[in-house]
C-alpha cells in the first residue's frame, strides 16, 4: 500500500508525464514542457524518496543517462525544445531501458493491448528487449 507522499509523488510524476506528452504534441511548447520536466523531477523523489533517487541517479552504469537527462532538461528551459528533448530521451531510455522488459511482460498480460503486443509482427521487433537467454526448460 501506497503511503499518502508516495501517492502525491505518483500523481505528480504523471501529471509531468502527461505535460511533456501534451507539449510534444503542441509542437514542442517549451511551456508544457518545461513544466512536465518539473513536476517530473518532483515527483520522484516525492515517490521513492531523496535518498533512493540520490542513488538511482548516481549509480555507475546510469551515469551517462543522468547526465543526458538532466543537460535534456536544461535545454528545454533555455527554449531549445527538440534538441532538449532528444536529449532528454535518450537519457530516460538509459536510465529506465532496465524497466523496459518488465514494463512490456505486464502489458501483455492485459486484454486488448496483450493481444496486440504477442502478434508475431510486433513481437518480433520487441525481442530486442529481453536480454534474459532462453532457458532449457
Amino acid at each position: 500500500m501506497l503511503s499518502d507522499s508516495q501517492k502525491i509523488g505518483v500523481a505528480l510524476t504523471s501529471l509531468g508525464v502527461f505535460f511533456m506528452f501534451l507539449g510534444v504534441i503542441s509542437f514542442f511548447d517549451g511551456g508544457l514542457l518545461a513544466i512536465g520536466n518539473i513536476l517530473f523531477v518532483t515527483g520522484i523523489p516525492v515517490t521513492i524518496g531523496i535518498q533512493r533517487t540520490i542513488g538511482f541517479f548516481s549509480q555507475k552504469s546510469k551515469i551517462r543517462g543522468s547526465i543526458c537527462f538532466l543537460v535534456g532538461i536544461s535545454l528545454v528551459f533555455c527554449r531549445w525544445t527538440i534538441i532538449g528533448m532528444l536529449i532528454e530521451l535518450f537519457g530516460i531510455v538509459n536510465l529506465y531501458g532496465d524497466f523496459f522488459p518488465m514494463a512490456f511482460a505486464f502489458l501483455r498480460q492485459l486484454p486488448i493491448i496483450g493481444s496486440i503486443l504477442r502478434h508475431p509482427g510486433v513481437e518480433k521487433i520487441l525481442s530486442f528487449t529481453s536480454n534474459s537467454p532462453m532457458l532449457p526448460v
